[in-house]
């Protein structure tokens, strides 16, 4: 459970940014965006190997690209 203690003297602003902080490094936006609506089984699975594809496409061409600066 994510949560921030204001301490005294401590302004609104600044436990509002460190709230802000917290969840974004949970990751509790992206799975509220990613829970947002129902996703089919078949889709989540293309979407997971596209995904999947484009990394092994940047990992390719990043040692291309190693391979030829030498």
């Amino acid at each position: 459970m994510l949560g921030v203690r204001i301490k005294d003297g401590d302004h609104f602003e600044a436990a509002i940014r460190r709230f802000k902080k917290q969840c974004e490094k949970s990751g509790l936006m992206a799975e509220l965006r990613k829970r947002e609506y129902y996703e089919k089984p078949s889709v989540r699975r293309k979407r997971k190997q596209i995904a999947a594809r484009k990394r092994l496409a940047k990992m390719q061409r990043r040692a291309r690209q190693q391979a030829a600066r030498r």
